[in-house]
């Protein structure tokens, strides 16, 4: 494989199946050394590693590999929604930015991320800061190193981020969008009232209006 061929950036997401918490988008550089690095310390897609090893793995791959980390808290994320009103243009956007803020700081001509999509929306929201690059969508992507790299940066930011809100709001927040998910937010609404909801979840779920429904809203 030719030297040009290794060197790529991966990008994945993590927290958008998730009603609490953010929303997280990482991208990562790989070259032909780190590629090596990454193979020992056996990195794959974080859906195949426990939460524990991700948050063990997150820092040694952050310190071999150029990477860019974005964050979009639950607030950010239902302004955003509010104003974007589809999921795939807010991951474009997240993306995006994921690569541009890495751009700054590695040259590169590929990147590939999974496939979500419109790969226009992510080609168009980088043309306007004047970004060309070859991007790769693939189904199953996390088989690459790269994009599996990104996966666990990603996941980890998304464990410590709903970690900290569960803290702030005393409540332990479940991952996913299960029955024990809404329970949870019933608490939140209980306790600490209907505002409070946006500022850890992501309010357009169906999981918001199962809530609510049961609640009768302060404002009626």
């Amino acid at each position: 494989m030719p030297h040009q061929a290794i060197e790529r950036i991966g990008i994945d997401e993590s927290g958008k199946g998730d009603y609490f918490g953010p929303l997280v988008i990482a991208a990562v550089f790989v070259d032909a050394t780190t590629q090596s690095d990454l193979a020992l310390m056996q990195v794959r897609d974080s859906k195949k590693i426990s939460d524990g090893r991700i948050l063990e793995m997150a820092p040694d791959i952050k310190t071999i590999c150029p990477h860019s980390v974005i964050a979009i808290g639950p607030q950010k994320y239902n302004e955003l929604y509010g104003k974007i009103r589809n999921l795939n243009r807010l991951l474009a956007w997240g993306h995006a930015k994921a690569l541009e803020n890495l751009l700054e700081r590695v040259s590169c001509g590929l990147a590939i991320s999974d496939q979500f999509g419109d790969e226009r929306l992510i080609l168009n929201a980088l043309q306007e800061k004047g970004r060309k690059i070859t991007l790769e969508q693939r189904t199953k992507a996390e088989s690459d190193l790269a994009v599996a790299a990104a996966s666990i940066l990603a996941r980890a930011e998304f464990l410590l981020r709903l970690k900290r809100l569960s803290d702030e709001i005393s409540t332990t927040l479940p991952k996913g969008a299960s029955p024990s998910v809404e329970l949870a937010a019933k608490m939140i609404v209980k306790k600490h009232g209907q505002e409070r909801l946006g500022t850890v979840a992501k309010l357009h779920f169906k999981t918001t209006k199962s809530v609510l429904g049961d609640t009768p809203s302060p404002s009626k």
